[in-house]
């Protein structure tokens, strides 16, 4: 399934792409959708997961993986998984591993040979990024020791170019994630996307305790002052480089590793 995807991508594009990842030590990410309909499939859907998925994809050298259910969004259900690893070679090679290991077929024979006329998901999409080099490694949040009450924000930024899509990454690494971290915005991670759709865009994902503390921590990024200056500086500006702006809040499964 997974593997014979990954293995369509041209050799150049694998390559490129895991050649721009290694050289500073980032980290490369797959964010997938899996889009459910309410019912029974949930249930299968996170025993899948839970039982057959991350336990193969962790012997694959996969870890951590996260896995969130919509708190606040539209399309509701749909999961998001998140996977990190060293390239995308190295995530197609997992895959692969995955998909051949005894263990895992047998766990998930439910989920994967579910008959057409009874699905798992509506539809799987799936994206490909690259860490930022202001954070070239994904960050565990403390609440995931314990499965402590955690809210998730996933934000997606489009541009208009790809040259706007740099800088906005620009504005990221040379200062906005600094001041993301003062002002209380904990970061997970951030990519920016390689293969995809609505491309081009950059993903982050931020992690909060309560709502209250997400309102709380946005205001006070709002208002702060080494933000106004460089959110008005030539180049940086949201009219300049960014065209759309979209988010949702996520909430982690119980068997969550993030």
């Amino acid at each position: 399934m997974v593997a014979a995807t990954l293995g369509s991508l041209s050799a150049s594009t694998t390559a490129t792409a895991a050649d721009e990842a290694s050289p500073a030590g980032r980290e490369c990410y797959e964010l997938r959708l899996y889009r459910l309909r309410i019912g029974p499939k949930q249930k299968t859907f996170d025993e899948f997961f839970r039982q057959a998925a991350i336990p193969a994809l962790n012997r694959a050298g996969i870890s951590p993986v996260g896995v969130f259910n919509v708190m606040l969004g539209p399309e509701n259900p749909t999961m998001h998984v998140l996977l990190s690893c060293k390239s995308l070679e190295g995530l197609t090679k997992a895959w692969q591993q995955v998909e051949a290991d005894a263990d895992y077929q047998k766990a998930g024979a439910d989920f994967l040979n579910a008959p057409a006329s009874d699905p798992p998901y509506v539809r799987m999409e799936s994206s490909f990024m690259v860490a930022f080099e202001g954070m070239p490694k994904l960050q565990i949040p403390a609440g995931a020791a314990g499965n402590k009450p955690r809210i998730f924000e996933l934000r997606t930024y489009e541009s208009a170019s790809e040259k706007a899509g740099r800088k906005k990454i620009e504005m990221f690494n040379q200062g906005e994630i600094a001041i993301f971290r003062r002002t209380g915005l904990e970061p997970v991670f951030f990519g920016q996307t390689l293969i995809g759709s609505k491309l081009p865009n950059l993903t982050y994902m931020l992690v909060f305790e309560s709502l209250e503390q997400r309102t709380a921590n946005w205001a006070r990024f709002g208002a702060d002052p080494e933000w106004q200056k460089l959110s008005k500086m030539p180049g940086y500006t949201n009219a300049e480089a960014v065209s759309n702006i979209s988010n949702v809040l996520l909430g982690p499964t119980a068997y969550s590793q993030i």
